[in-house]
């Protein structure tokens, strides 16, 4: 009983100490003191002093000690938190890049296997040999689109719009001609699957298929100021604002976005004589 007395008074006196700030607890000693010297216990007061002064320093040591758990504790779940969000926004990217890349895919077939059954029709030799292109093409893009949906090298998506031109060179004939002019330098550079192949499209469709008597299509890629820029040109009847036509160049936007931020941006311009020009900017980086 005299020990839980001794042990509670203690502690109370422990709490005491450290809720009093610095200038009324040395008031306190100092009156404690100046009370002992009257009652002729100046001693045991100076001991009692030292002691509460000592609780007080270690007082502050724990509290600072325990602030600082806190704050730690707070950064911690802060950076967790974190953690998680960016986790978050990483696979609502991804899940927007699929969505995205799953409207290209069936663009780019549709108007193929159309073409081929329109020839089957008119010239049926020619058909064959689109067919072939085409099942070359898938053979090659097919595992691209799969294994990388985000980005690939600049030379495997120039391929791709190789094959989809001679597929339309067989259609249109003497109305179309390319040119294709990426230096070998640039082969190996990262870029975004499809979008090359949905600028070459949209040049043929809204540019040179409209055209009486066609046009050509050209293809320049180069470094400049740390960035690649890829520019489609076309020498058709311009890119009409009409609904509906906007969707594959707002796509490519909305997945340059989500694959550089501002870093990126597409830029159409209306040449002088005539046609469209197209032009992705991007930061230059070897795969």
């Amino acid at each position: 009983m005299i020990l839980k007395t001794i042990e509670k008074g203690w502690w109370g006196f422990v709490d005491m100490v450290a809720q009093l700030g610095w200038g009324r607890l040395m008031l306190t000693l100092l009156l404690i003191m100046m009370l002992g010297g009257i009652l002729n216990i100046e001693h045991m007061t100076l001991l009692l002093s030292l002691v509460a002064i000592l609780v007080k320093v270690l007082a502050i040591g724990k509290h600072r000690a325990e602030q600082e758990a806190d704050r730690a504790i707070a950064r911690s779940e802060k950076a967790e938190q974190q953690a998680e969000l960016e986790a978050l926004q990483r696979q609502l990217a991804e899940t927007r890049m699929s969505a995205l890349q799953a409207q290209i895919e069936p663009h780019f077939l549709f108007n193929t296997l159309s073409s081929v059954c329109q020839l089957m029709e008119t010239a049926p030799d020619k058909a064959v040999v689109m067919q072939k292109a085409l099942i070359r093409y898938l053979r090659s893009s097919l595992p691209e689109w799969r294994d990388s949906p985000g980005e690939t090298r600049l030379g495997q998506q120039v391929e791709l719009s190789r094959a989809y031109l001679e597929i339309m060179q067989l259609r249109m004939e003497d109305r179309l001609k390319v040119c294709i002019k990426v230096p070998p330098s640039l082969q190996s550079a990262r870029f975004p699957v499809m979008m090359l192949q949905t600028l070459v499209e949209n040049a043929i469709k809204h540019g040179l298929e409209p055209k009486a008597e066609g046009g050509a299509i050209e293809v320049d890629a180069k470094v400049q100021d740390g960035k690649l820029r890829l520019a489609v040109r076309d020498d058709g009847v311009g890119f009409p604002d009409q609904p509906g036509q906007g969707m594959g160049l707002a796509n490519i936007r909305e997945r340059l976005s989500l694959l550089y931020g501002t870093e990126a941006e597409l830029v159409l311009e209306a040449p002088e004589d005539g046609g469209t020009l197209a032009t992705i900017a991007m930061p230059f980086a070897l795969v």
